[in-house]
């Protein structure tokens, strides 16, 4: 009987370790968890936070040391990002964002490190969007039945008004439409450049610096933005007619 006893207690004591290491906060002291927020300092509380480098976010070194690159100036004035977002997306469009989206959708992540924010998920979100609605406009424009090889046999084929426009969607035709230099091309005519914020590689060569891939991954983070804060709805309709229509798709109501 006292050595049933003592194995119970064995296996009790065992069982006990073996919980403990199993749940080490039961051994380790455990950590609160702070909700305690950083205090913007007092020469900071009036500013937007678009237009500063948080000063937790800021290095305690140079990250370019003794390096002969010159400085890159981008546009700090809300008026003429104003005016960009009225050339883009026409009267009252710098109404339909918010300041703090309007200065994010037109910073790259090369811009001060990527330390106020980017616009790489807002980019993601709209290229999709302007994707499937070029994809639509293709569908719906008319075909080329003239072009149509005639059967050997006289037969002939299925043709319907719905399907019209499967042949026009291709995707060497979408991705010509839609290419990186197009969409530059198209940023430059709404000055996009004047107001973008990034930082160039080479600030003497913007071309070899990779401008018309940013410019055009601005583009789709404008889309991305105007979906994130007024809906899908004019999100496309953005899409449709500030960037489709003046890229040659056939846009139809």
């Amino acid at each position: 009987m006292a050595s049933m006893l003592s194995t119970r207690a064995a296996r009790t004591v065992s069982c006990t370790t073996c919980r403990s290491f199993a749940r080490p906060g039961l051994l380790l002291p455990q950590r609160g968890l702070s909700t305690s927020t950083e205090q913007t300092p007092a020469d900071l509380a009036d500013k937007p936070r678009w237009s500063y480098t948080p000063p937790r976010a800021q290095a305690p070194f140079s990250l370019r040391f003794d390096s002969k690159r010159r400085d890159f100036t981008v546009n700090s004035d809300p008026k003429v990002l104003d005016q960009f977002y009225i050339r883009m997306l026409g009267n009252d469009g710098e109404k339909i964002l918010s300041d703090e989206i309007k200065w994010l959708a037109v910073t790259h992540k090369s811009f001060d490190q990527g330390r106020r924010g980017f616009n790489d998920r807002l980019a993601f979100l709209g290229k999709r969007l302007v994707q499937l609605q070029a994809s639509l406009a293709l569908a719906q424009s008319p075909g080329n039945a003239a072009s149509a090889t005639p059967d050997a046999h006289g037969r002939q084929p299925f043709s319907h008004p719905a399907l019209e426009g499967l042949d026009n969607l291709s995707h060497n035709t979408k991705n010509f439409l839609t290419s990186k230099s197009n969409l530059a091309e198209l940023a430059r005519k709404y000055e996009m450049d004047k107001v973008l914020r990034w930082s160039p590689r080479k600030p003497d060569n913007l071309q070899t610096s990779g401008i018309e891939l940013v410019l055009a991954h601005t583009m789709y983070a404008v889309v991305g933005a105007v979906s994130l804060e007024k809906g899908g709805h004019v999100a496309n309709q953005v899409a449709r007619e500030r960037i489709l229509a003046p890229l040659g798709f056939n846009i139809t109501a």
